[in-house]
């Protein structure tokens, strides 16, 4: 039978090493973090080759959180500075994914819990707004009503997904701002079609005007 002051030993050994790997782990999900947010700018300014290194980057740092942590630290992998980093992972390459006309990356290719995916994926309408109303400032497009759509089918699959916060980790939220910026969205971009067309027609009238004397 173990004496306290090994019992004690045992303790403080195992929460030595279990704080390191927290340490480790809150570092690496911060970088993660930035790494995400450099490849969504990278996305906005149409630099994809430096948004694939970065999404690159984020790849391998996910993939060793995965590895290093779950073996022997799953509480920390679960924890939830790790889980938004995986998140922050998600929403990145979705976003680089739908503006570039890509097909959209599983969870089990990005190699994170379906739960940090859902919630990017979330995320990633609020980057597809910001991206639309960028072109809307160059007038209404195919593309405008090609990343509307996508914002309209990700709400779509949230709204399907209807169980308890504790297991989706707060989505139920999520879902609710994605509506609103989709609604938003919707009313911006039929803002910018009425007020398009109605240009239009006012040009037409006015080069009818023009005419009108050479016709008499």
């Amino acid at each position: 039978m173990p004496s306290i002051d090994e019992i004690a030993e045992i303790v403080h050994r195992d929460f030595e090493v279990r704080t390191k790997e927290r340490e480790d782990a809150l570092s690496v999900a911060r970088r993660l973090t930035r790494t995400c947010a450099d490849a969504i700018r990278a996305v906005h300014r149409g630099e994809n080759a430096l948004a694939e290194a970065k999404l690159a980057q984020a790849k391998q740092m996910a993939d060793s959180m995965r590895s290093e942590l779950l073996p022997s630290f799953a509480e920390l992998y679960y924890a939830g500075y790790t889980q938004d980093a995986l998140k922050e992972f998600a929403e990145a390459s979705a976003v680089y994914a739908l503006i570039n006309s890509g097909e959209l990356p599983s969870p089990e290719e990005l190699g994170i819990p379906v739960s940090a995916y859902i919630r990017g994926l979330a995320e990633a309408i609020g980057e597809l707004r910001r991206k639309i109303l960028d072109l809307l400032r160059h007038g209404h497009s195919p593309e405008v009503e090609r990343l509307l759509a996508d914002m309209d089918e990700i709400y779509s699959l949230l709204v399907t997904v209807d169980y308890p916060d504790a297991v989706t980790m707060g989505l139920r939220r999520l879902t609710d701002i994605a509506r609103s910026l989709l609604e938003r969205t919707r009313g911006d971009v039929t803002l910018s079609l009425r007020q398009e067309r109605l240009e239009n027609a006012l040009r037409e009238v006015e080069a009818r005007v023009k005419l009108s004397p050479h016709d008499c």
